[in-house]
């Protein structure tokens, strides 16, 4: 470990970078529950409100000091410059690109994405004239015809959700930037662990904390990262008067998060790798998705992007939905919900949970069949998993074989 935190290693500063303490000394970072701050005097106020220094807080919408700390420790992580926390995912998906557009602007955007994304895109943002444009993420051709000289932002899922096509961020990057678009990433199943998308040429990426942040199942919550001037002065006067805020009880289950995470992912994806390589040639399976597979379409870009498969793999159950409903019924070990990034091994068919509303031409494009189950790999034993989804895949087969009632 060396002595400034700029050289610190990942791993120590997801524990140690942006810790504030009080006069107190306390080890484990205070919590700021206050919605405001006190003022010595008028002319104290009046200052403050025309400009608060980098430790000055005005109202827990504007900033707090427990919230300060976990923007500051995920932007050393991240590399970035500064981080603005969000009370969810998707308020740091909204808010980077409601805060960035107006009526006029053109987006590109990939195809494959979380259902509230697309809603955001499709919905929200072309119902204040902002002109959408979607491609195929993975192919680069797509995305240089589409890129036009009026585009200000590209947006995109490093790696989708739920079918795992894995985008080269670095590719995209050079195609905007030669017209000087933004490129903002969604970057959660690359999570904050394996992540280089700054270095790699993104300009923000986002993160829903709920997921691996959090990694517990207990809180909501989102961070937009990027340069000071995008984050101090495009998103945080968007975000402090449209109220997306972070609590500060939540910044402080984050930072609890933080201190564990590079753990818990490892682990996680080694167990998720085991478990994709065993099941992968299962006769009750069509697919197995996993970008650390060599089977993987773009396993090679995962290599050089993010150098592991992650902790959220796809199996395409044979027999559709009956055969993929036997499984998942039949999943002792796991649990059967929709979050990821969860201590606990989360299963969920999206074609009828988190990608229920896309009309079925889209489904059948992206890949969402009826037999579908997004699997997010937890920290049980990996024997316990293997075992429990061989068992399961058995009573799926069976149903599948029975006449259907």
């Amino acid at each position: 470990m060396t002595d400034t935190p700029e050289k610190w290693n990942a791993a120590t500063k997801a524990v140690h970078a942006g810790t504030r303490r009080s006069q107190y000394g306390e080890v484990s970072e205070a919590i700021f529950l206050t919605q405001g701050f006190v003022y010595d005097s008028a002319e104290h106020a009046e200052a403050r409100f025309v400009e608060a220094g980098p430790d000055e807080f005005i109202y827990a919408r504007y900033g707090n000091p427990t919230v300060a700390m976990f923007e500051d420790r995920i932007a050393a992580l991240e590399g970035a410059e500064d981080a603005f926390a969000t009370a969810s995912g998707m308020a740091a998906v909204s808010g980077a690109l409601t805060s960035m557009l107006k009526a006029g602007d053109h987006v590109v955007s990939s195809r494959a994405l979380f259902g509230s994304c697309l809603y955001v895109l499709e919905e929200i943002l072309t119902r204040y004239g902002v002109e959408v444009t979607f491609v195929d993420g993975p192919d680069l051709d797509q995305w240089k015809a589409a890129i036009r000289p009026d585009t200000v932002a590209v947006f995109f899922e490093s790696v989708s959700n739920p079918t795992l096509t894995v985008v080269d961020i670095a590719g995209v990057s050079a195609l905007a930037h030669a017209h000087g678009a933004l490129v903002v990433v969604d970057n959660v199943f690359a999570t904050p662990v394996y992540s280089r998308a700054i270095e790699q040429g993104a300009d923000v990426v986002i993160y829903s904390a709920t997921k691996h942040i959090d990694g517990q199942g207990r809180a909501l919550g989102g961070v937009i990262l990027g340069t000071r001037d995008f984050i101090r002065g495009t998103v945080e006067p968007y975000m402090k008067h449209t109220g997306g805020s972070m609590s500060p009880f939540t910044a402080w289950v984050m930072l609890k998060g933080l201190e564990t995470m590079n753990l818990r992912v490892r682990a996680q994806t080694a167990s998720a790798q085991t478990l994709a390589e065993r099941l992968e040639g299962h006769p009750m399976l069509s697919r197995v998705i996993y970008p650390g597979l060599p089977s993987h379409a773009q396993h090679d870009l995962v290599t050089r992007q993010t150098g592991a498969g992650g902790t959220v793999l796809a199996l395409e159950v044979r027999g559709g939905k009956r055969a993929s409903y036997a499984f998942l019924n039949s999943i002792k070990v796991g649990v059967i919900s929709n979050n990821l990034g969860d201590a606990k091994t989360i299963l969920t068919p999206p074609a009828f949970t988190t990608h229920q509303r896309l009309p079925q031409d889209q489904k059948d494009a992206l890949g969402i069949s009826e037999g579908l189950v997004r699997v997010s790999v937890g920290l049980e034993d990996t024997g316990d998993l293997i075992a429990d989804f061989e068992q399961a895949l058995q009573v799926a087969s069976e149903m599948e074989q029975a006449p259907a009632e």
